[in-house]
């Protein structure tokens, strides 16, 4: 009895270690990077980590599938590194012979990659199914649509447009309403102005230009040169 319990077990060893090794059909590699997600935090991987790894695949094979029997038993890992790398299989639970195909499983992960990351404190970066890729972030919808947006910036350079043309009109109406003013000042300064000296209207002598008073020319002329 004890003989045929052996052999059952050294033929199921044999078989898990020829269905879980790298390049293996069905078989996917995983890297992760504690130390560099945690820095100071970084826990150590040990069989603990690799028990809670074989849970979580097999959480999102049966959840995947809603008919999955899969058990933890039914995840393999082989060739672990210090670094930490190993490579994992998926058995068939009705058989226990066979593989999961690697589309059953991509799928899986991929559906739950999010539990599976957070259970390790990693992320897509430092949580690395090397076969699968990684699932992308649905786009962030900015909270104001973007036609609103649109209309604002449009709205803002109309009025910036409107202001800018008030602005330049009053400073030309300013400038010109100066310079009409300083105009009539210099003609008030240069017009001849008339006034009344003794009684008798008389124009301004005007020095630099050398205009003789008029009142005073008549008695030149009565005068004659000798």
């Amino acid at each position: 009895m004890l003989r045929a319990l052996l052999l059952t077990l050294s033929v199921v060893v044999i078989s898990h270690a020829e269905l879980c090794k790298p390049d293996a059909q069905n078989a996917f590699k995983v890297r992760i990077s504690i130390k560099t997600a945690l820095g100071d935090n970084a826990y150590a991987w040990d069989a603990n980590e690799e028990y809670l790894f074989k849970a979580m695949v097999a959480f999102a094979m049966r959840r995947y599938s809603s008919k999955s029997t899969t058990q933890i038993s039914n995840v393999l890992l082989c060739n672990v590194t210090d670094r930490v790398s190993f490579w994992f299989v998926v058995t068939d639970s009705s058989k226990n012979v066979t593989t999961v195909p690697g589309s059953e499983v991509e799928a899986a992960i991929r559906m739950n990659r999010n539990r599976i990351n957070s259970a390790f404190l990693l992320s897509d970066k430092t949580l690395q199914f090397l076969k699968i890729t990684s699932t992308l972030s649905p786009p962030v919808e900015p909270s104001t649509p973007a036609w609103l947006i649109v209309f604002g910036v449009v709205l803002c350079l109309i009025v910036a447009g409107i202001v800018f043309l008030v602005v330049s009109g009053i400073q030309k109406r300013k400038k010109k309403n100066k310079e009409s003013t300083e105009r009539e000042n210099l003609e008030e300064k240069v017009e001849v102005t008339v006034t009344l000296e003794n009684g008798i209207p008389c124009e301004v002598l005007d020095l630099k230009s050398g205009h003789v008073n008029g009142v005073f020319a008549a008695d030149d002329e009565r005068f004659t040169s000798l």
